[in-house]
């Protein structure tokens, strides 16, 4: 099923949604699993896999030369979506990316989608390569997620990359795109980022999941001027509990989020780490419990697969 009907058919109450990174190499599929048992008591209608892009190692070789070999360390994203739809009978919503895959690897990867039966696909660029200053496209790739949620509507339309689409057959996917609260960082301004999100959705996205903030008035203005902007799409805010002292740098230097100076000095208080993560628990429960009156449509969780506190906040309010 669509996220847009599981929304539709939920009659206006709040979904639960989590999210989840494919295991390190060389580990099983039994991680995944534990991280999701924990959560299946709050019937969450879909669950996303997040697909990570290829990273860079340096092989020295005798000569004393450099090689520069790419690889993923975290591979599995189709396949872990579809084990966790025959397991617990879930959709799920895989990413994509523009960043490390081609087109035809992008084409290949949506037959696989379609054979499988899922319907959900996230649309993102993607992150620059560790290493790399800015984003780099991969080469026969798309540069911007607008050029890779055009390649899923085309399919959609029975556009393909490549003459043999004899029968004239359609794939159906729901897409969905990222929203920034508080600005993509390399926006020059929200007007122009709601410019770009706007497009995405005329395009024909289906719903945004927002990148995370611990700032719920953030998300309500945020909705308030998608609407004003004449975007309809259900808006899915991301969330995530403060884990240790080292987040309130780190995850407002990586996503590029402020930080509310209630939640700093809350941390600040604590005496150690156990009472920080009860402070970011405590502090996520309530900006659920404010969402959901506000009318989010569904909580999405960014677990990070550790189900740990999602299953302590998901037990606090549904």
């Amino acid at each position: 099923m669509k996220i847009t009907e599981h929304i539709a058919n939920a009659n206006g109450k709040t979904l639960f949604s989590f999210e989840l990174i494919p295991p390190l190499k060389g580990q099983s599929i039994k991680g995944i699993y534990d991280a999701i048992d924990p959560l299946m008591e709050f019937n969450p209608p879909f669950i996303d896999v997040t697909t990570l892009r290829e990273d860079y190692i340096y092989k020295e070789h005798e000569n004393g030369l450099l090689e520069k070999l790419s690889y993923r360390k975290r591979p599995g994203t189709i396949a872990i979506c579809a084990a966790i739809m025959n397991k617990y009978k879930v959709d799920t919503v895989p990413h994509l990316l523009c960043g490390g895959f081609t087109k035809d690897e992008t084409e290949n990867g949506l037959f696989d989608l379609q054979f499988l039966g899922i319907e959900n696909v996230l649309v993102l660029r993607g992150d620059a390569r560790r290493g790399d200053a800015s984003f780099i496209p991969t080469p026969g790739g798309h540069a911007y997620a607008t050029d890779l949620l055009k390649q899923v509507t085309d399919m959609n339309k029975g556009v393909y990359l490549h003459e043999y689409n004899e029968e004239n057959l359609k794939t159906d996917f729901c897409a969905g795109v990222a929203g920034y609260p508080e600005k993509h960082f390399e926006a020059p301004n929200m007007k122009t980022d709601f410019q770009y999100l706007k497009q995405k959705v005329d395009m024909g996205a289906g719903f945004i999941v927002t990148q995370m903030f611990f700032d719920n008035q953030k998300y309500y203005d945020f909705v308030n001027s998608c609407r004003a902007n004449g975007i309809n799409v259900p808006i899915i805010p991301g969330l995530k509990p403060l884990a240790n002292t080292k987040q309130l740098i780190g995850l407002a230097k990586t996503f590029h989020i402020d930080m509310p100076e209630d939640l700093v000095d809350a941390v600040n208080a604590c005496k150690n780490e156990k009472e920080v993560k009860e402070v970011g628990i405590e502090w996520t429960i309530n900006q659920c419990k404010e969402l959901m009156k506000f009318g989010a449509p569904v909580l999405h969780f960014y677990t990070m697969s550790n189900a740990g506190p999602t299953k302590r906040i998901a037990s606090a309010i549904f």
